[in-house]
């Protein structure tokens, strides 16, 4: 199983982005899939979360500004992300939980200038 994002870049203070994550097998129909992110510096952090039932959930810090979504005909999830902040920069990473087990992409760079 492989999963692809894509959609990272640079973007100013305010703009927004559309990360996608395309999985290699037919797996987020069966499993949670989530958005975390890494900063500089910092330990890799859970942005956004759903669950097969549909059910959502945020970082406080990006509550309000980011939507997870995911498009059962394309198996793709996808992390639309709004009035984005400096804070926000970082590598952005897509995980699939099937079974207990995880898989993982290798990240997209989201860069937000001041």
């Amino acid at each position: 199983v492989q999963l692809v994002e894509s959609g990272g870049g640079l973007v100013q203070a305010g703009g927004s982005l559309k990360l996608s994550c395309v999985a290699s097998g037919n797996i987020f129909s069966f499993g949670v899939m989530a958005w975390y992110r890494k900063a500089p510096g910092q330990e890799r952090e859970l942005v956004a979360a759903q669950s097969t039932d549909g059910g959502t959930d945020y970082a406080d810090s990006v509550k309000g500004r980011f939507t997870i979504s995911f498009d059962s005909r394309k198996d793709t999830t996808s992390l639309q992300m709004n009035s984005l902040k400096p804070e926000d920069t970082g590598v952005y990473y897509c995980k699939a939980t099937v079974f207990g087990v995880d898989y993982w992409g290798r990240g997209t760079q989201v860069t937000v200038s001041s």
